[in-house]
């Protein structure tokens, strides 16, 4: 999904309106006052290989949006119906409990995905992180990792976050991949 419009200025909006009414076109609003002039309002669509209004995935939308308080267009009466539209009204504010997980990107094209970028801010968990019940056997870990450091196979910021007891099981997996990788 994209957003396909977000905010227009009134001179846009009043184009837009004009369009099949004293210009050539399809009518495709059915108002001069939008909520897109006052930056609360947007319109979204679905990427392929769906079609750009989708009314099957639009619904969804819609249902989660209704439970933040987001009113869809999709509800509005005949003549109003606006299936791709959302807006919020001024007094909006985040629904008590729902915690945002990260920033959304959304795009205006649909060449380019929405991205949701969550900054992990917890600590990585105890149990995850490697332990070694050998010494000896630590310290070959350290030396595989200290000799692709040395070779410039991979940065020495690997060797820090093994140092450091940051390095988890996966990472450490990853990594023996990536030196096998370049070493070849």
């Amino acid at each position: 999904m994209f957003s396909s419009q977000k905010y227009r200025s009134q001179a846009r909006q009043n184009y837009l309106y004009e369009q099949g009414r004293t210009r050539p076109g399809q009518v495709v609003t059915w108002t001069r006052n939008s909520n897109h002039t006052s930056r609360r309002a947007w319109d979204i669509a679905v990427a392929p290989p769906r079609n750009l209004y989708d009314i099957s995935t639009l619904s969804k939308v819609g249902v989660i949006a209704k439970k933040l308080g987001i009113t869809r267009g999709g509800y509005w009466p005949v003549g109003q119906y606006d299936a791709p539209h959302f807006e919020i009204p001024t007094t909006w504010k985040m629904p008590a409990g729902y915690k945002f997980e990260g920033q959304v990107i959304v795009p205006s094209s649909s060449a380019i995905k929405v991205q949701l970028i969550v900054e992990d801010t917890q600590k990585q968990k105890e149990d995850d992180t490697m332990k070694f019940t050998s010494t000896t056997a630590k310290a070959a870990v350290r030396d595989y990792i200290q000799q692709a450091v040395d070779k410039k196979v991979i940065d020495k910021s690997w060797l820090e976050k093994f140092d450091n007891g940051t390095m988890t099981s996966g990472d450490f997996e990853g990594l023996k991949i990536i030196i096998a990788q370049r070493s070849v």
